[in-house]
């Protein structure tokens, strides 16, 4: 299992956990398996062309995606993928 963690801000999603356990082979899969476990992430985390929205960062261990495989990049049992949306202001 990977498992997943939750920003404060989508765990109304996931009845208020701060994490969630799912299968997948790579982070695409294991996004689409929070997503069909529970509904809502999929509109939240990608845009229309199935590409993570730029405004959503996704880390495997201390890893931002983007820099290695994107949602390709693969996942194993025991491995933690963090959602951390970006935060801007002035």
């Amino acid at each position: 299992m990977i498992t997943i963690r939750v920003p404060t801000q989508l765990r109304a999603l996931t009845g208020g956990s701060g994490t969630v356990e799912v299968e997948g082979s790579t982070v695409g899969e294991a996004l689409k398996a929070l997503d069909a476990a529970h509904a809502g992430f999929a509109e939240r985390l990608f845009d229309d062309a199935g590409e993570l929205r730029r405004f959503v960062n996704i880390f495997i261990d201390d890893e931002d995606v983007r820099f290695l495989d994107g949602l390709a990049t693969p996942v194993v049992a025991g491995q933690t993928l963090s959602i951390v949306p970006a935060v801007a202001g002035g």
